[in-house]
């Protein structure tokens, strides 16, 4: 069986291929038309995506080469550079800058995908490559599909960065969920997700958590694991909501998208 270092390389390889073709057919309408990112036209999100490319090569060479983790004055340089191309630059620099990053991590040998560790600078200490590719898959698969949907509002999650970056979900709350935005009210939902057959329990408070399915819950939500994992990161609006979605109980699908706003 693949180690989850195995499987999340293998993931960040098919999402690189499969982005990657689609970019280099985007006109230039499309490169400047909007993405589903707030304020982020498509190639504002390829740009994102290729810098993140670039800030992470770095860190996993330095890693290797035993240098410190590169420091912030790095990354402002690297997102000051793609800031000022244009799209058609951001276009054709995207897929480089990705592909580096990708063999980068299809290089590390067995030993060193089990036993590695990156400082990736922002992390109390050093992760696992497992972390590292996860935490890269993350960014990858939401900003993938910011991409996607800007073109085709039915566009999902890749579902091979679905089912591996669920694990990761509550990690964003921390980030992401707003509980005042429900005035003092509190809840918790059973959440069901109708394509794994899982259960979840959502606790709506300070903080917002995940736990074991409530015995009594206040509500239910009801949606498959990709629509779960959108709502979590503040990619369930409206339009790109299908009638699949179900809410039950005290709590709105709308106070639920307060909750999880985005950023």
């Amino acid at each position: 069986m693949s180690s989850r270092a195995d499987q999340a390389i293998a993931a960040l390889r098919k999402g690189h291929d499969d982005l990657s073709a689609l970019v280099a057919g985007l006109s230039a309408e499309q490169l400047t038309g909007p993405s589903a990112a707030d304020e982020w036209d498509v190639s504002q999100v390829v740009s994102h995506l290729g810098s993140g490319a670039e800030i992470n090569l770095e860190a996993v060479q330095a890693s290797l080469e035993g240098r410190p983790a590169p420091e912030f004055e790095f990354n402002k340089g690297v997102w000051a550079r793609w800031d000022g191309m244009t799209p058609q630059e951001r276009q054709a620099a995207f897929p480089v800058a990705n592909q580096r990053l990708v063999e980068a991590y299809e290089a590390l040998t067995a030993e060193q995908r089990e036993s590695h560790k990156v400082d990736i600078g922002w992390m109390p200490e050093p992760v696992d490559v497992a972390t590292s590719a996860l935490l890269r898959l993350t960014e990858f698969g939401y900003h993938d599909w910011d991409v996607r949907a800007g073109l085709d509002p039915a566009a999902e999650l890749a579902p091979e960065a679905a089912a591996l970056i669920s694990d990761r979900v509550e990690g964003l709350f921390g980030w992401i969920a707003k509980p005042a935005n429900l005035d003092g009210r509190t809840a918790d939902l059973l959440v069901q997700l109708t394509d794994t057959g899982e259960t979840l329990g959502l606790h709506l408070g300070d903080p917002v958590s995940l736990g074991a399915a409530p015995a009594t819950p206040d509500g239910t939500l009801t949606l498959t694991l990709e629509a779960w994992l959108r709502l979590a990161s503040g990619r369930l609006k409206p339009a790109y909501t299908t009638s699949s979605v179900a809410v039950t109980g005290p709590i709105s699908l709308d106070d639920l998208r307060a909750v999880f706003p985005g950023y």
